[in-house]
């Protein structure tokens, strides 16, 4: 799958979940058992319903379909990102600002890569995250991977 193409469908999906009031949090496509899978993942203040995902999934598949982005038979999911939702952008971090996290780093500091705790703070390209016994502050392109921890 090339980069090209999941970009171009992100560019076609994006004014659609926007103009809805949604989120496009993520953009995935890959090969499953039952074949190609296109998921796009959404969100929304108070969360998403199944009406939600069923009108951004009818509007997209036909812009994907009236564009020919995808010439073979796939499958189009729309869902949830759930509530270890993935942080990847900027924005989103300034959005979940105070809420806990989990993260993986590409270079490690001194020999951790994985961190969880409290993000205190995100601005000019770094995040502040309270770990419990001290105070983190990480650049956000060393971010590989972050994704939001439940709380009970």
């Amino acid at each position: 799958m090339s980069v090209d193409i999941l970009e171009s469908i992100r560019k076609i999906a994006e004014p659609v979940v926007v103009a809805e009031g949604m989120e496009l949090v993520d953009v995935e496509y890959r090969r499953e058992r039952g074949g190609w899978t296109l998921r796009l993942y959404v969100d929304k203040d108070g969360g998403i319903t199944v009406n939600d995902c069923s009108n951004i999934s009818g509007q997209v598949g036909q812009l994907i379909e009236v564009n020919d982005l995808i010439l073979h038979q796939y499958i189009l999911e729309v869902s949830s990102p759930g509530l270890n939702r993935p942080l990847k952008t900027e924005r989103d971090f300034v959005k979940h600002k105070g809420k806990l996290l989990r993260l993986k780093l590409r270079d490690p500091i001194g020999k951790q890569r994985i961190f969880s705790g409290r993000l205190l703070d995100c601005k000019e390209g770094k995040i502040k995250i309270d770990t419990g016994s001290d105070v983190v502050s990480l650049t956000f392109n060393n971010i590989i991977k972050a994704n939001l921890e439940y709380e009970l």
